[in-house]
């Protein structure tokens, strides 16, 4: 048993190590060699983990993909009520869990970079959180808690913002320190009618 413990630690410690490098530097930019030099192991280990680059990489983006799903399974009373938990919840984890700001990198990179294997890069374009979160923002709209407007470009808007804000804390660690998160009513009121708050 401590045996198994001891290849699934080592295990996430190549995830956590390649994620943290693929997003600081790249898919084309890290080497097996680094990711292997920086968890602090031999080549030859990591291998008997990931035979790979492009299979390590591809299990990490099959882990974002599988996370950016997680939105759609939040119960919600209402639609206001989905996103604000949406967003205290995933501060709140990615304060625990630092990983979760190079998670949001890496899936943008795939998504984009030519150097990203095309099957890999299919993979992280399967995740459609504007299209998922337009259908809230529509029964949301009815409801009268958010404002008028093209839903999927609300949509749009409300992720790029997220996005934005995940890249922008992976690559200053100093902003995340307890409480220099931005606020959830900020990202709320993009969505909300006449500019309300949540608090109303």
């Amino acid at each position: 048993m401590i045996r198994e413990e001891q290849k699934e630690q080592r295990r996430k410690k190549i995830l956590n190590t390649a994620l943290e490098l693929f997003a600081r530097k790249g898919y084309s930019d890290t080497k097996i060699g680094d990711i292997a030099e920086t968890a602090g192991m031999s080549m030859g280990l990591l291998f008997h983990y990931f035979d790979s680059k492009e299979k390590l990489y591809e299990e990490l983006v099959r882990m974002g993909a599988a996370y950016a799903g997680t939105p759609g399974e939040l119960p919600y009373e209402n639609p206001m009520e989905y996103f604000e938990g949406f967003l205290n919840a995933l501060f709140g984890y990615a304060r625990r869990q630092p990983w979760v700001f190079y998670m949001f990198v890496l899936m943008a990179q795939a998504r984009r970079s030519e150097a990203v294997p095309s099957h890999i890069r299919e993979i992280a374009m399967e995740v459609d959180q504007i299209g998922q979160s337009a259908g809230i923002i529509e029964e949301g709209q009815r409801q009268g808690y958010f404002r008028d407007g093209d839903a999927h470009m609300l949509a749009f808007t409300f992720w790029c913002s997220v996005q934005g804000i995940m890249e922008q804390l992976a690559v200053m660690p100093r902003m995340r320190v307890e409480g220099a998160l931005p606020r959830t009513e900020w990202i709320m009121d993009i969505l909300l009618k006449n500019g309300g708050s949540i608090d109303e």
